[in-house]
């Protein structure tokens, strides 16, 4: 037998604990999670179910477990030739599985549910018809910005070819000698170099430059430039007759020379 060590001896003497900071600390907690969670288990297990979750467990190990012969409306079925499995009516088209049990648990009426549903479904449409309605408004105001800087776009050109057309003009006329223009317009800056006394005795019947647009006075003008001179702006040459301007010209518009 083995000689039994005195407890005087060193190996009981010499003994060193384990004395890290914390330890006991730790030991401690993971002592009282134990419990904890033992006491939480021993509470599952002794809790007594309420009413509601024993009638839900009761259902369902009821749906789970198929009709017997017990069941009267299941032998009146067999009775009249129905086989477990198959699917109901004379035909054999009719359903295999029962209806659904949908338990209604809250308080709220019958229908009360769909109605829910009915709004949600409404508020949804109403937010789909809103978006829908920004988006257009938002589309609808951006094509016409679109259409107003084109509009201004259009205006500067027909500002810059007209100002174009007036200084040919002034030089063609002055070539020709022709002191006077048709128009006071016709020349750039002598419709503004006109004195107010002689604006006045203008006839009636004359239209006035300040009743055409920039379309129009450009229209008038490239037509008299082709008629009066054989000059095309937008060619930017004189030519030799009318002929040579038709066959050589594209036309008496911008658009002819795109």
């Amino acid at each position: 037998m083995c000689k039994e060590e005195d407890y005087m001896s060193d190996s009981f003497i010499n003994v060193q604990q384990d004395i890290r900071p914390g330890l006991p600390m730790l030991r401690q907690i993971r002592e009282a999670r134990r419990k904890e969670e033992k006491q939480q288990e021993a509470n599952l297990k002794n809790r007594q179910k309420s009413l509601k979750e024993e009638e839900q467990e009761r259902r369902d190990i009821g749906l789970k477990n198929a009709l017997g012969c017990e069941n009267k409306g299941f032998t009146l079925l067999q009775k009249m030739g129905y086989k477990s499995g198959q699917p109901l009516g004379k035909s054999g088209d009719g359903i295999v599985e029962p209806i659904p049990l949908n338990v209604k648990t809250g308080k709220s009426g019958l229908g009360h549910e769909a109605l829910l549903k009915q709004k949600a479904e409404e508020t949804l449409e109403s937010c789909r018809r809103k978006i829908h309605m920004k988006n257009q408004a938002e589309e609808t105001a951006a094509e016409q910005f679109r259409l107003r800087l084109k509009y201004k776009q259009d205006e500067v050109k027909l500002e810059g070819d007209l100002k174009r057309s007036q200084q040919a003009c002034r030089q063609l006329d002055t070539q020709k000698n022709i002191q006077v223009p048709r128009e006071a317009w016709y020349w750039l800056g002598l419709e503004e170099e006109t004195d107010e006394e002689e604006k006045k005795e203008q006839d009636e019947d004359d239209y006035k430059s300040e009743d055409l647009s920039i379309l129009e006075k450009l229209q008038i003008l490239t037509g008299y430039l082709r008629e009066e001179h054989l000059y095309c702006i937008w060619c930017g040459t004189a030519s030799e007759d009318k002929e040579d301007l038709s066959s050589n010209c594209p036309g008496p518009t911008a658009a002819d020379h795109d």
